[in-house]
């Protein structure tokens, strides 16, 4: 029978991992899922499509004709329903804005352990 030779992955990989590798793993991880919680915050998407889709509306609620108009009974409803776009998007924004995501807390055992290397 052939032997079939290691993995080139396999031995670039260490065969057992120090406490201090495993520390050092986590808080990159936590690092990069905060940094991704802050940049995909739902505040910031939904504001922003409201935004952007309330400007569509808005201007096509300048640009109505009368008939648009007068389909409507009278009320521009593209205009309204734009401006309330982009009021809610605005909110959105300013929420974000003014109460930002917090940044995570550190791991609790780790100060005490670099304090002590």
């Amino acid at each position: 029978m052939t032997e079939h030779p290691e993995h080139p992955e396999q031995a670039r990989r260490p065969l057992h991992y120090t406490e201090q590798d495993v520390l050092r793993e986590v808080s990159e991880l936590e690092t990069k899922s905060a940094t991704a919680a802050r940049i995909f915050d739902l505040r910031r998407i939904i504001g922003g499509l409201f935004v952007v889709y309330g400007v569509i509306v808005t201007i096509t609620g300048i640009t109505d004709s009368q008939a648009a108009i007068d389909k409507a009974e009278g009320v521009n409803i593209n205009l309204w329903t734009g401006i309330g776009m982009l009021l809610l998007g605005i909110f959105f924004l300013a929420w974000l804005k003014l109460r930002p995501t917090p940044p995570p807390l550190p791991p609790e055992g780790l100060p005490e352990e670099r304090a002590g290397e």
